[in-house]
């Protein structure tokens, strides 16, 4: 993968007015006062952050006004990874800052499901169902370092529910309803949750799916439970459906019930690592990990990231589809802590049609939209006009995140959304925020994220651990982040978080990610490094070719797999989902073909191209290619994956059967 030039002119810029009315340029200012510092350039800035933690993670800290919660002995006792120390002395609370924030009669959360039904709920209705649910859980008593567990849609609910465990010391985590019984009891069984809040049901595409039963099936697998708080979100009535049967001693209360509790209304300080949240990897191979992380480091990257990166005040609306599976579901409620108000959104992003979160966010008022390259790909495909349909004036941002964004689809949303950036970012739910992302006084180029985040030292690596500058390397982060984990769950003596991410590169955090990091500070993303295209030793990522491929019109999707086989030969095939009418016939692979001989490289264009009726992915969304790629290698589905832990598990046996026809055919005549 080589490195290819910028084009003459960025495809956004911001101009001096909008530079000089950032948030960033405020801190800016704030560290010159503090500090004495001037820097020249974003990259400067970004160099002092990474060079002078201290001096960087303590301007975050006064700047964002956490020296008025609490004081701290120091700023992190030493950069070893992993161990490090951050903010020790510190008493915090995420749940107590982030409800001061918003003025009382304000909008704090939307709530919007398919049918356009919305609600409203002000910073004054969200403190009051925040206390009346805390107290709620005082009264189960639920304590501090106990789990409360989520089984719920994107509702205003999940936010007053998250606010609400955080709030009185106990640890969230969350599943979004997509999940089956088992999938959610593979997670959830581990975590010993002493309260379940769930909903009845949820819509997507123009139906309605009730969970009742689902409810029931998973309470009867956590024998931890003392407790179980239902929403009625579809009308399934799930106080008297789903307790017929159910084990005893759980106590039933519905969401309506726990509302009117009285008691609790001030949140309990906690040392700065005290578990927040405990977030799920996608769980595509093995028993899913869970990634524990702190009220502190958690809080001092949020307010970074959304103050800094996404420029966000009191004055805006931020929707981003997402799920409470998916940590940009967290992302988003930690966008509260600006003061402005967020969109829930429980749905489908294309029902009825690809307009749908265009219409949602012309119709809210949103201000930044947050999509994923999917998303965006869906309304390009359908001639999608959004600024021309619908009344986006308000829309000054927007993000996308789950996959890499390529350049066509930047160059579509500037020409048909408008005159406003689109920040590519990555991260991962390991960090619970972004490495690398959009920068408010930076242009966007087409193709390239904007820079590394501020505090986020990362860096190319190659495999012997030498930085690599304008060249594919490996993704890792050579200092210490307050937001890194604070520990996995049952991992006592950290041997599985100092495998999963310090075994490569001893004390360098590896994120698994094919970065290349430009001269300019831009950055490219190429996909997962345990996925790479690996041919004749030439590496190329597979979003390159997704790229270029998903650009074509007759094609909605596309993954490419490149798998070693035992006669020491190596197989690249492509599988592409098609557009209504179009046909792969032997003009059109070559066609396929052709574009990534031209625009990619020649040594990676694939063996064989498949149509197939839809891809796998993850609950979040994300291309499932090394469960795959190892079903491709003669590996057995239920080895690699867990069904629970896909979209469409069906679509696996394609996968498989393809192996069983290929072995069937001589080497010689494929």
């Amino acid at each position: 993968m080589s490195s290819t030039a910028l084009p003459s002119r960025p495809i956004w810029a911001p101009s001096d007015e909008q530079i000089g009315t950032t948030t960033l340029t405020r801190f800016q200012d704030h560290v010159r006062a503090t500090h004495g510092l001037e820097f020249e350039d974003y990259e400067s800035l970004w160099r002092w952050s990474v060079t002078d933690l201290e001096g960087f993670w303590s301007s975050v800290w006064n700047f964002f006004g956490l020296d008025s919660e609490s004081g701290y002995e120091r700023v992190l006792t030493d950069e070893a990874m992993p161990g490090t120390r951050w903010f020790p002395g510190a008493r915090v609370n995420f749940a107590r800052f982030l409800l001061e924030r918003g003025k009382p009669e304000a909008t704090a959360v939307v709530s919007i499901d398919e049918t356009g039904h919305t609600r409203y709920l002000t910073w004054s209705a969200l403190r009051q169902q925040v206390s009346a649910l805390a107290a709620e859980l005082d009264r189960a008593e639920v304590a501090v370092g106990d789990v409360v567990a989520g089984y719920l849609p994107n509702i205003a609910e999940a936010v007053v529910a998250f606010l609400a465990t955080a709030s009185i010391g106990a640890v969230w985590s969350s599943v979004g309803q997509d999940y089956a019984a088992q999938a959610v009891v593979d997670r959830f069984e581990q975590l010993a949750p002493k309260v379940l809040i769930a909903a009845d049901g949820y819509t997507f595409g123009g139906r309605t799916h009730t969970r009742g039963s689902t409810v029931d099936e998973i309470v009867s697998q956590l024998p931890s439970l003392a407790q179980v708080i239902l929403v009625d979100n579809v009308g399934d009535s799930p106080t008297t459906d789903i307790r017929r049967g159910a084990r005893s001693p759980v106590t039933w209360r519905s969401w309506d019930e726990a509302m009117t509790t009285v008691g609790r209304n001030t949140p309990v300080d906690v040392p700065f690592d005290h578990p927040l949240w405990v977030l799920f990897s996608s769980g595509t191979t093995g028993r899913p990990k869970g990634l524990v992380h702190g009220h502190g480091g958690v809080l001092v990257e949020k307010v970074k990231q959304i103050g800094l990166h996404w420029d966000l005040g009191p004055d805006d609306r931020v929707f981003w589809y997402t799920s409470p599976s998916w940590m940009m579901w967290n992302t988003q409620v930690s966008a509260l802590l600006s003061g402005g108000s967020i969109v829930c959104y429980d749905g489908s992003p294309i029902h009825p049609d690809s307009n749908w979160l265009w219409r949602i966010a012309a119709d809210l008022d949103v201000s930044f939209l947050g999509v994923s390259p999917g998303y965006l790909q869906a309304s390009a495909n359908e001639d999608v006009h959004p600024a021309a349909q619908f009344d986006l004036s308000r829309l000054r941002a927007m993000g996308s995140t789950g996959s890499p964004l390529a350049a066509h689809l930047q160059l579509w949303a500037r020409d048909r959304v408008g005159d406003l950036p689109l920040w590519s970012m990555s991260g991962g739910t390991d960090l619970a925020s972004a490495l690398v992302g959009g920068v408010p006084t930076q242009p966007v180029w087409s193709g390239r994220i904007s820079g590394r985040c501020l505090g986020a030292a990362v860096e190319a690596w190659d495999e012997h651990g030498n930085p690599v500058h304008d060249s594919v390397g490996e993704l890792v982060v050579r200092k210490p982040m307050p937001s890194m984990p604070i520990r996995l769950w049952n991992d006592p003596d950290g041997t599985k978080y100092r495998s999963a991410y310090f075994e490569n590169y001893p004390g360098v955090w590896r994120q698994g990610d094919w970065i290349t990091v430009h001269g300019d500070g831009t950055v490219v993303i190429h996909g997962r490094s345990d996925s790479t295209l690996n041919r004749n030793g030439i590496r190329m990522g597979s979003s390159d070719i997704y790229a270029v491929v998903e650009s074509l019109p007759e094609i909605t999707e596309a993954l490419v797999i490149g798998a070693e086989q035992p006669d020491g030969t190596y197989w690249m095939p492509l599988f592409v989902v098609l557009r209504p009418d179009f046909h792969l016939d032997d003009f059109a692979r070559e066609r396929i073909r052709s574009e990534i001989r031209d625009k990619v490289s020649p040594r990676h264009v694939p063996d064989e191209i498949f149509a197939v009726p839809a891809l796998p992915h993850t609950r979040t969304g994300k291309k499932i290619e090394v469960p795959i790629k190892r079903i491709l290698q003669g590996a057995a589905v239920d080895e690699v994956i867990s069904r629970d832990a896909v979209d469409d598990a069906s679509l696996l046996d394609f996968y498989s059967d393809l192996v069983a026809r290929r072995n069937l055919v001589p080497a010689e005549t494929r």
